[in-house]
């Protein structure tokens, strides 16, 4: 992509535009995912889309949508847990972009000591259970931008660092 001096207005909006809506959808899967809103998750993915967990692989957007209606997310959601997105890195190139994250899963914790903090109620605090590096390959289609594949690993992998990585070096 030319530098911004030899883009045209017009150009730098779009990719502007481009970039909200892309940071937008990432953003939405924490909240998506945490309330089962498996006909927005849906309306996220490509017909074709592949999300690749390592521990397994869905493919299609209703078997993805579906994932979160499974008896066993339900039964994560009932008991507090919150997907935590960090803020991704955005290569965008023309009508397909890359995004690099940082997804960390939260769950209350369920022993210990109560702690109160004044105005802020009392529990017995949070657990960070797991952090993925996440790889969100997206296209812009009719519907506007759409996960094709999305890819997770565990932190402290080869696979991980290898994916972090691929998302922050200049395509040669």
């Amino acid at each position: 992509m030319n530098g911004p001096e030899k883009r045209t207005l017009e150009e730098r909006l779009r990719e502007v535009e481009d970039r909200l809506a892309i940071y937008n959808l990432v953003a939405a899967h924490p909240p998506s995912a945490d309330t089962a809103a498996s006909e927005f998750i849906a309306a996220s993915w490509t017909e074709d889309g592949i999300f690749d967990r390592e521990i397994a692989k869905d493919s299609g957007r209703t078997a993805i949508a579906n994932g979160v209606l499974a008896p066993t997310h339900q039964a994560a959601i009932e008991g507090g847990i919150a997907h935590f997105a960090g803020l991704p890195h955005v290569a965008i190139s023309g009508d397909t972009a890359i995004v690099t994250s940082y997804l960390q899963i939260i769950v209350p914790e369920t022993v210990g000591a109560t702690v109160a903090i004044s105005g802020h109620g009392a529990s017995k605090g949070f657990r960070l259970h797991r952090v993925s590096a996440n790889r969100w390959e997206l296209v812009r289609g009719p519907d506007g931008w759409q996960i094709k594949r999305r890819t997770l690993r565990p932190i402290g992998t080869a696979a991980a660092r290898r994916l972090l990585r691929q998302g922050i070096e200049p395509e040669g």
